[in-house]
């Protein structure tokens, strides 16, 4: 499908810490790129559903075909294009459940993505520093704030931990390269958007991502962040002793 032609919905596609809460913001804040949240996001599906009016049985289980109708109500801007953000971990939930709601046990994940979404793109994003993407999930899940909004413990004290930090850093080179190798294995050519060349040009992000999807940005629209930056000073510190200690040992 040529760029030129609208898709009907897009899936930013990444894995933790790659600023795709920054992204999300910026997209929905276009007014033409639909409202990408984590829709699909096994933990957030009953809130979800609640707020939508969603059926959900007695044990908690979701008609799963009328949770996603209401996420494309839910997520998708005036003109119709709906967005959504999908980690690695949630893509092989959402595609699965999606062959069960629609009796389609068989073919390309695409297929089964496009039966309920429409022409759908997909926008792979990552980071380049892996080791301060690491670092920034390791900050995370220790003091639980992912982002604005988030409450810190306020006992919770930065605490180094090298095998915490190497272990993120596996997960994150495993997560890319399942993303890749979906990718190339359902036949998808996504749009790919690196985290620092982002932040450095947010206006140009964004503009690059609505072409992609066939869309204008509204006239007179300034594309402004949502977000600030969390990263500081112990991101920082953390990120150089992670590399010593990779390279000389403890």
């Amino acid at each position: 499908m040529p760029a030129s032609v609208r898709a009907d919905s897009y899936l930013v596609c990444g894995t933790p810490r790659t600023g795709s809460t920054l992204l999300c913001g910026l997209l929905a804040a276009t007014s033409v790129a639909g409202k990408p949240e984590s829709y699909f996001r096994l933990p957030d599906e009953r809130s979800y559903a609640e707020r939508w009016g969603a059926q959900v049985g007695a044990d908690g289980t979701l008609d799963y075909g009328g949770y996603v109708r209401a996420a494309m109500a839910a997520g998708s801007t005036a003109n119709g294009v709906f967005g959504a953000r999908v980690m690695w971990g949630t893509m092989g939930e959402v595609t699965g459940k999606l062959r069960t709601a629609y009796g389609h046990p068989l073919g390309p994940d695409v297929e089964v993505l496009e039966q309920a979404l429409g022409q759908t793109r997909f926008v792979h994003l990552q980071r380049g520093d892996v080791v301060a993407q690491a670092v920034s999930w390791a900050r995370a899940e220790q003091s639980s704030y992912w982002q604005d909004g988030d409450e810190v413990p306020s006992d919770w004290r930065p605490r180094f931990d090298y095998d915490d930090v190497d272990g993120y850093v596996k997960a994150v080179n495993e997560h890319n390269a399942a993303w890749h190798e979906w990718f190339d294995a359902s036949g998808i050519v996504p749009l790919r958007v690196l985290y620092e060349e982002m932040v450095a040009d947010m206006a140009g992000a964004t503009n690059a991502i609505l072409q992609f999807l066939g869309l204008d940005l509204p006239p007179g629209h300034v594309i402004t962040a949502g977000t600030r930056r969390q990263a500081d000073d112990i991101n920082d510190e953390w990120a150089r002793r992670y590399r010593s200690l990779r390279l000389f040992g403890p």
